[in-house]
């Protein structure tokens, strides 16, 4: 049975063809005129379609009338030309048909407005709001657009592996894969012992694609990943999720200027392709959630990234540290608090911090001349804070080994990591960028569990 998209049917000008919609009923108001006025929403638009169903209809009295919110329906009938304000079309209905049922003594999605806190409870169901409808479209429609991005400027796509004997970061929050039967772990010297299990060694769910993509990137050029991470930081934050997505580039015989630069188009490209492809979802937060919303977005595009070294912000920052929670101090790192001051108080637009202490950056990155200080950066968005982290990455053998030792981590670990090193070595770069914090930018949401469908945090794992 072919049915019409209510998104194509709300721009059509065809009044008169027989259209057939199906989709959820998100209001219903019976008229003592003998009609009802139903408006469907079928998750292809934010708007819903309004069908007039009278009272001649066979089914009227004993279907029609018993209709209520988030029943599901087919409904055929003639499209026109609507006289009501506020929409350009309607369908006449010609026929009528209850496919589910939505009791509404225990539905729990009524007319009233719903905490984001409630609404986590029930995710099989809050896409059927509109506040989760936009936001999976969104976030669908960036998808799309950071595929463009990289697809039309010849980078290759990578699949990255999930579980991992490496890692990326070197914090140790990392979700162990197993399939030792954990009721019976045989020790040896207090410790697992892991040559009984699937891989023989200790295995994770990966941090990053990072890794990886550099071995592509050595030998393809630019390569870039687009999946799952996960952290196991037990945070409870509006910041952190165990299991997120990221967008992780990595360019062969680039520095670490160009990978900003590349960085700063990027994210102005995303927001771009989100305001002309997602106008109606954006409106929507943009009466709802932020008033200035589309506003920031624009200002945003429009805007030179501002650019300065860890030292130069820890400097600016020092002048008023008294305003801060957490302590300025060179050698510590740069809190959300302080990534907000600089973005929306001091230049007004996004900043581009680069060179950060070695000591609080992971092993990877490329140590400065000056030996204190390695080619990191971090891009921070007012309202947000950092939105990517990236670096030009250690090619030297000795340096990357003698790093890797200093961060307690076992050489042996990363026999091949180093071997890129030895073998044609290039200097290279890249950058991660967390998915779901640009979601929460683009729709002004203040919690990042409700920038993904199915959040995973500690001691949430209902779905």
């Amino acid at each position: 049975m072919m049915r019409s998209k209510i998104a194509e049917l709300l721009e059509s000008t065809h009044f008169g063809t027989e259209v057939t919609v199906m989709g959820w009923v998100r209001t219903k108001r019976d008229s003592k005129g003998g009609f009802s006025f139903l408006e469907i929403n079928d998750g292809s638009t934010i708007k819903n379609i309004q069908v007039i169903a009278e009272d001649k209809l066979a089914n009227y009295t004993k279907e029609i009338l018993r209709l209520t919110i988030g029943c599901s329906v087919i409904v055929k009938g003639i499209l026109v030309e609507s006289p009501g304000k506020g929409q350009k079309v309607e369908v006449q209905a010609t026929d009528v048909k209850t496919i589910g049922w939505a009791d509404p003594d225990t539905y729990p999605l009524q007319k009233k407005r719903h905490s984001f806190e409630y609404l986590r409870t029930i995710a099989h169901l809050r896409p059927r709001t509109n506040t989760f409808g936009a936001v999976a479209r969104i976030r669908n429609a960036m998808s799309y657009g950071i595929h463009t991005f990289f697809q039309d400027r010849g980078f290759i796509y990578l699949h990255s592996p999930i579980i991992t004997g490496s890692n990326c970061e070197g914090a140790g929050d990392m979700f162990t894969v197993t399939t030792l039967d954990l009721q019976g772990l045989k020790h040896k010297d207090g410790m697992v012992d892991f040559r009984e299990d699937f891989f023989a060694k200790p295995a994770s769910l990966t941090v990053s694609g990072q890794l990886e993509a550099e071995v592509y990137a050595l030998a393809l050029g630019n390569v870039y990943t687009f999946g799952p991470t996960f952290r196991a930081e037990n945070s409870n934050t509006y910041r952190h999720l165990a299991e997120f997505w990221m967008v992780e580039p990595e360019m062969a015989f680039c520095d670490l200027k160009e990978a900003v630069d590349l960085a700063e188009e990027f994210v102005k490209s995303i927001l771009t392709s989100t305001l002309t492809n997602c106008k109606d979802d954006l409106d929507f937060f943009n009466r709802f959630v932020d008033k200035d919303l589309i506003s920031t977005v624009e200002h945003i595009i429009r805007s030179t990234f501002e650019r300065l070294t860890y030292t130069e912000a820890i400097e600016i920052l020092s002048q008023v540290r008294e305003r801060f929670e957490f302590p300025v101090e060179w050698g510590k790192d740069i809190q959300s608090e302080h990534e907000r001051y600089l973005c929306e108080v001091v230049f007004k637009r996004p900043v581009v911090v680069t060179d950060y202490p070695k000591e609080i950056k992971p092993f990877y990155m490329k140590v400065n001349k000056d030996g204190r200080t390695v080619k990191a950066m971090d891009i921070l968005l007012p309202g947000v804070g950092e939105i990517i982290g990236g670096s030009q990455r250690e090619d030297d053998y000795e340096t990357l080994l003698n790093r890797i030792k200093e961060m307690n981590l076992d050489p042996g670990d990363y026999w091949w990591y180093l071997d890129l090193r030895r073998y044609g070595t290039v200097i290279h770069s890249g950058f991660g960028l967390g998915f779901e914090r640009l979601i929460q930018f683009v729709t002004g949401l203040s919690n990042i569990r409700d920038a993904i469908p199915f959040p995973r945090t500690p001691k949430n794992l209902e779905f």
